[in-house]
């Protein structure tokens, strides 16, 4: 077994396992540039290494990823090097197409936080494995930012208008909702990793996948979101009111029930409107209709966010719908070129600033109203940057003896 205990990603050799840990703990593992070129360089040579039959990804401490250094990226706009922020987006979005296009099995551990570009480095891998201890979460649009690293592409493909509600308010969903929405694999008992990793070590050189995916559904659990997620669905409401009409349990109690678990419902019905005026709209009026603390609390997520990074973001996530994983990144590199260039808006240092520099949690976002960000401001970050010389879209690594899992992101 051998390892590099003093890199910001640890590296195990089993027999034909890889097992990468993210080592920056007290950053919550978030990505420097270091780990990205190293985890590019590791993927890329373990493709090529026949003996590679297997890639497990984990983070050290209580977080997988947290996401990308947003302070570093920050710091270097600040100083006017807003370029070398976007080639670190750039080279993160080339990791990410490598692992969506991998020929080879990658499982991660999500055995903590993912959060932004943390969903980047697992959701396009084929086995994403939730634990009791997993708290996901698109947080972006509360920094000024958009759901990036693919996320428009991973997110439109969730049920129903699931991938706007998270991309938008930036909701934390624990490993069953994960599960529950298509975002994981696989749950596995946090008490029960240390043996998967052994067994899954055992993987013989006949067919990986198959026997990946044989380990991982034997140790799988299948845990009910909780009673107010919003991963509930309405189906169940018939059997709640023939408890209620039985007379079995409390009526008010029931009731209270059936509310929570028409979430999802109401998720449809809001997030597929046209723009995010006619979202919050529709979340407003619900709220007459039926008081409820959590319809309260996702219009005041969208109320404290970037006007700008929420119109960005939408119109991001919908065109996510039809367009294959490539595409995608190529437009997100547009997008994210804009936003740290901060030609029409200058909320993502802001944002910065307000969460992670300053903490006074208090942005000034500007513009400060949804109806002061244009149609024509959101368009010029789907275009080219083509005032800016030496900027070039961003070109995706050509890719060869791709699975067909792969190919269907194409």
């Amino acid at each position: 077994m051998a390892s590099e205990p003093h890199s910001q990603v640890l590296v195990e050799e089993t027999s034909n396992v890889r097992i990468l840990t993210l080592n920056r703990p007290k950053q919550l593992n978030a990505l420097s540039l270091n780990m990205i070129t190293r985890l590019l360089q590791l993927f890329l040579a373990y493709e090529e290494d026949p003996s590679v039959k297997l890639v497990i990804l984990k983070g050290q401490g209580r977080a997988f990823c947290a996401g990308g250094d947003v302070s570093a990226v920050v710091r270097d706009i600040r100083l006017g090097k807003w370029r070398r922020s976007a080639d670190f987006m750039s080279l993160q979005y080339t990791l990410n197409y490598v692992m969506a296009t991998y020929s080879k099995a990658q499982i991660s551990i999500l055995n903590g936080i993912v959060m932004g570009g943390g969903a980047g480095v697992c959701v396009h891998g084929r086995f994403r494995i939730a634990t009791e201890n997993t708290v996901f979460a698109m947080p972006e649009t509360a920094l000024g930012l958009f759901p990036d690293v693919g996320a428009s592409y991973f997110l439109s493909r969730l049920p129903g208008f699931f991938g706007e509600y998270a991309g938008l308010t930036g909701a934390r969903l624990d490993g069953a909702e994960m599960l529950a929405c298509g975002l994981a694999t696989h749950f596995v008992p946090s008490t029960r990793l240390t043996a998967l990793g052994a067994d899954l070590c055992r993987v013989g050189s006949s067919d990986p996948v198959t026997f990946a995916s044989t380990i991982l559904d034997a140790y799988t659990q299948h845990p009910h979101p909780k009673q107010k997620s919003a991963c509930h669905r309405q189906v169940l409401s018939n059997f709640i009111f023939l408890l209620i009409f039985n007379g079995n349990l409390c009526h008010q109690f029931l009731i209270s029930i059936y509310f929570s678990l028409c979430r999802l419902d109401v998720i449809d019905k809001c997030f597929s409107r046209r723009t995010v005026e006619e979202i919050i709209s529709a979340l407003e009026r619900d709220a007459t209709h039926k008081p409820d603390d959590w319809i309260s609390a996702t219009t005041g997520s969208l109320k404290k966010a970037s006007p700008a990074s929420l119109k960005i973001s939408l119109r991001s996530i919908r065109e996510g719908r039809l367009q294959g994983l490539g595409q995608c990144l190529i437009r997100e590199n547009r997008m994210v070129s804009h936003v740290m260039k901060g030609d029409i808006s200058k909320d993502f240092v802001e944002g910065g600033r307000a969460i992670l520099i300053n903490k006074d949690r208090n942005p000034k976002w500007e513009p400060r109203r949804l109806e002061d960000m244009k149609d024509n401001m959101v368009d010029k970050y789907f275009k080219r940057v083509e005032e800016e010389e030496g900027w070039e879209d961003l070109k995706l690594p050509p890719r060869k003896h791709l699975p067909a899992s792969a190919i269907a992101k194409l």
